[in-house]
């Protein structure tokens, strides 16, 4: 049927709301394709094309089509699109981790919000801008093994921007009596001082979206805050209500049908329990957890579950069967290759052989730790022997030098070992180089020979100006420089030089798939012409973006692949307690009392091997 660009795109509309954002997406560049001459219709359907990729998480397109947009809004000067599209804008970028261009983006946002006095912009813009510092905090967080409030000092700067960020749109939707928003606001203002090791603070805030919450019926948002209030309580200590809290979030999931989050309660309540010493509870939940990440193909939920289990059981005194857990930990940490739980599992492994008096499994008293709860996994300082290194040598066996038949010239490897390769096959005479038949280069021989190396290289970039059968008389040279054909031949030569270094300076106009009125667009060009020449600073953000997006691309470092594990906390809870209560259990622990021949005991002394 041929439909037009409206109608399509009411279409694709009805289809993305419905939750069919792939046929919505069909339609929608199905009405691109048809055309318009209404420019606030292109505009709309460019901003549900973005929102729609992007819901598809296929940020490339949803880039592409929300700076079409952003185009179109500041060529028609249309300051409210600009805001909108710029907000789109920034939350693809900080998807996707350019986190610096997503806040230039967000500030575009809020600085138009204010002009044109648009509170509700205002508050979303600030609430962009800090979803985008608390992700950039978060990311550069990662690289190192740190707990919350102890992160390096630009992490805690944008993680302070971020609370910046979020008290103001607290503020602001508080005036604007928007509830639903205040609770985002508190629940983010919460992760983000839990962040920042201001655990008091966390809960202040995640109660206060607790309540929203429970106001707005929300379940989700109510088991996230459990989840969070139990993180806070982990880490001051309180493990009583951590547990508490983690079992209301048990029960919502249960109720949710969320099978993997009803595994990530059950793995928070059983190393939860581990702290408390409650070993039996802690390996019931943990089998739970076990269950579901064997339901769910979650293969690394599996191992963690096996590595918890195996550390509980070893409390317990349970070792084979604590045996049989770390062993297939082991298992799945190669078959998935997870580097740290191979590591850990052997450990573990050898550890638990060490107990059951196994020579084989013994370790030196180096690597040997008190804990039987696998604490070690988080041990980053061991280090492989210099032993088992090989060395890359720098210069290769044999000279890189060849002699020309009939004649004295060489042909010599362009390679900056060349000099070194001579030092090592023949004696190098006291002044200078040695050519091949023995002579001495001088320092005009050693100029000769580099010449001859780079001649070629020097020669296609020389131009000659010289003219053939051109007279001595100087006042003529310039007249018939200019009339020859052999300068006509030099200018083409010197344009074509040229050409390419021009066109590398060219800054293309932008194109609007969907209009179809050649006169709107030649209106287009000439109004942006005209913006550009009055403001051009609006222009810069997206110049930069072209000029800069391959140097951006190519200085980027791909990050380390993280392992899918669904039932698992985003957070390693297990490495994360452990970290935080290695320095506790070991100040907790106390050497057995010895016995005397009389019977007495003594305090105070290790029993000796064997006694």
């Amino acid at each position: 049927m041929a439909c037009s660009c409206m109608e399509l795109a009411l279409e694709g509309e009805r289809l993305c709301k419905a939750g069919d954002c792939r046929m919505g997406v069909e339609f929608f560049e199905a009405a691109v394709e048809a055309g318009t001459d209404d420019l606030k219709t292109l505009s709309a359907i460019y901003s549900q094309l973005g929102n729609a990729y992007f819901y598809l998480q296929d940020y490339a397109k949803a880039l592409e089509y929300h700076k079409h947009d952003l185009n179109l809004a500041r060529t028609t000067n249309d300051k409210i699109g600009e805001a909108k599209a710029s907000g789109n804008l920034g939350n693809t970028l900080k998807v996707i981790g350019r986190f610096d261009e997503a806040i230039v983006c967000c500030l575009r946002h809020l600085e138009i919000s204010r002009e044109v006095e648009d509170k509700v912009g205002e508050a979303r813009a600030l609430y962009n801008l800090g979803n985008v510092c608390h992700a950039k905090g978060k990311h550069l967080g990662r690289h190192g093994n740190q707990d919350p409030g102890e992160f390096a000092p630009e992490v805690k700067e944008c993680l302070q921007k971020a609370v910046q960020y979020y008290d103001e749109n607290l503020d602001l939707v508080k005036v604007l009596g928007d509830r639903s928003a205040e609770g985002r606001a508190c629940g983010n203002l919460g992760n983000t001082h839990y962040l920042l090791g201001n655990f008091s603070q966390a809960i202040m805030f995640h109660e206060q979206r607790l309540s929203i919450a429970k106001e707005f019926g929300d379940k989700a948002a109510e088991r996230r805050a459990y989840t969070n209030l139990g993180n806070a309580h982990i880490f001051l200590g309180d493990f009583e209500h951590a547990a508490d809290y983690y079992k209301k979030s048990l029960q919502i999931a249960k109720q949710l049908g969320e099978r993997a989050l009803e595994a990530q309660a059950c793995y928070s309540l059983g190393n939860t329990y581990t702290l408390m010493r409650d070993f039996e509870t802690s390996i019931r939940y943990h089998q739970r957890h076990l269950l579901i990440a064997q339901e769910l193909f979650d293969r690394v939920g599996e191992g963690r579950a096996c590595q918890s289990l195996g550390n509980a059981n070893c409390a317990l005194g349970n070792h084979k069967l604590a045996v049989q857990f770390a062993s297939r930990h082991l298992e799945i940490s190669k078959e998935i290759g997870d580097q740290t739980g191979l590591m850990t599992a052997q450990m573990n492994l050898a550890d638990l052989k060490d107990i059951m008096g196994d020579p084989s499994g013994s370790l030196s008293g180096a690597d040997k730790h008190d804990s039987a709860f696998g604490s070690r996994a988080t041990d980053k300082s061991r280090r492989f022997s210099m032993e088992n290194m090989e060395l890359m040598k720098l210069t290769p066996d044999k000279k890189i030098v060849k002699q020309v038949s009939g004649g004295a010239r060489q042909k010599v490897h362009k390679s900056a070992s060349v000099a070194v390769d001579i030092g090592v096959e023949q004696k190098i005479a006291p002044v200078g180089l040695q050519n091949g038949s023995g002579e001495d280069f001088d320092d005009d021989g050693l100029f000769d020979l580099l010449t001859r190396f780079q001649s070629r290289r020097i020669d296609d970039q020389r131009c000659s100006l010289r003219l053939h059968d051109q007279p001595e008389d100087d006042e003529s040279k310039d007249v018939r420089l200019v009339s020859s054909p052999a300068s006509e031949k030099l200018m083409d030569m010197v344009a074509g030089f040229q050409a390419s270094r021009m066109n590398d300076q060219r800054a293309s106009l932008p194109t609007f798939p969907g209009l179809t009125s050649q006169a709107v667009i030649g209106q287009l060009l000439s109004n942006t012409a005209e913006e550009n020449r009055k403001m051009p600073d609006d222009s810069f953000f997206e110049m930069l973006m072209r000029c800069q997006a391959t140097r951006l691309e190519d200085q980027r470092s791909s990050l380390p692949q993280e392992l899918s594990a669904p039932t698992v906390p985003d957070e390693d809870f297990l490495s994360l307690i452990m970290r935080v209560q290695s320095s506790r259990i070991d100040e907790q622990r106390s050497d057995l009392p010895q016995r005397n021949t009389s019977g007495a005991t003594t305090p105070g002394k290790k029993k000796k091997k064997g006694t």
